[in-house]
């Protein structure tokens, strides 16, 4: 809709790969691309020599956290390029929250005028003071008012006030910011302590020798879960598992420790370039293992 309208031309790519991605921007001099988290990493890691990207103006990065320190390196790669952090659900209509990425920010997003919110604890219903993390729910008026044909699925979500509950883990700062965490579905249990796989994931991908990542949860006897990281090296490297797990032990405490590792030629992800986590939980649980353990 943002191309209709602007009067835009509007280009559609079959798949949304890197190279592909980057050959239509220099072949077609796009200045607008919706991506991932992802897919800005990989710019800037990428040698991109072969590539004209002078006509690229703003990256709308949306779909899962941006880490701070990858919306920096990029700033300092490509200065002319500005990057949009948006959030929003298809049951908001539109972004729920969004702000420029400017040079050594910490990634925090202004709210959507159109919305009220709140951060809620999913256990007690309690509702949080900023600076706590819980889930985060959402009002107003492009908020949905339900599924088609659903109750069921309507009423989990939505209360009977209009609050969305968005099922993603956040917070608020005394000044106001968004810091959109994790899925709760998606946190890792250990120990009694909640683990967020994204910042363990902005970490790894901090490692000059790694190209992409993914951290999942894996059954453990004592803990309960473990963090396990699914790690693409860069090519020519030969970073090491032990180095993979000291190099995160040095930055976080023992419970976020990564204890297992899986080097893997690409990290599974949808379209729209969100992890595919539940392929990853089943590679790493079957028997025999469906990818190459080193």
């Amino acid at each position: 809709m943002r191309a209709v309208i602007m009067g835009e031309t509007l280009l559609f790519l079959e798949t949304f790969e890197l190279e592909a991605t980057l050959e239509a921007v220099d072949k077609h001099k796009a200045t607008y691309i919706p991506v991932s988290p992802s897919f800005i990493v990989a710019l800037v890691k990428s040698d991109l020599t072969n590539y004209n990207l002078s006509s690229l103006r703003i990256l709308l990065s949306g779909g899962a956290p941006l880490g701070h320190n990858v919306s920096d390196n990029f700033r300092e790669k490509f200065p002319n390029i500005e990057i949009i952090n948006g959030y929003g659900l298809t049951e908001t209509s539109t972004l729920g929250a969004g702000t420029k990425c400017q040079l050594g920010s910490v990634g925090g997003l202004r709210l959507s005028s159109l919305l009220e919110a709140r951060i809620v604890d999913p256990v007690t219903g309690e509702i949080l003071s900023p600076g706590q993390r819980g889930e985060l729910w959402l009002r107003g008026p492009t908020v949905m008012k339900g599924y088609v044909g659903d109750e069921k699925a309507t009423a989990e979500v939505l209360d009977s006030d209009g609050w969305l509950k968005t099922g993603d883990l956040c917070s608020f700062d005394f000044d106001g910011f968004l810091f959109i965490l994790d899925r709760l579905k998606e946190m890792i249990k250990c120990n009694g302590y909640q683990v967020v796989p994204a910042e363990l994931e902005h970490l790894l991908l901090s490692n000059s020798d790694i190209v992409d990542a993914a951290v999942v949860p894996y059954p453990d006897e004592d803990a309960g879960q473990i963090p396990m990281a699914f790690v693409v090296r860069k090519h020519g490297t030969t970073i090491t598992e032990t180095q993979v797990m000291d190099f995160i032990a040095k930055q976080v405490g023992p419970y976020k420790k990564i204890q297992r590792v899986t080097f893997i030629d690409s990290i599974p992800k949808s379209v729209t370039g969100k992890i595919l986590r539940r392929e990853l939980v089943n590679y790493a649980l079957s028997t025999p293992p469906l990818l190459n353990y080193d």
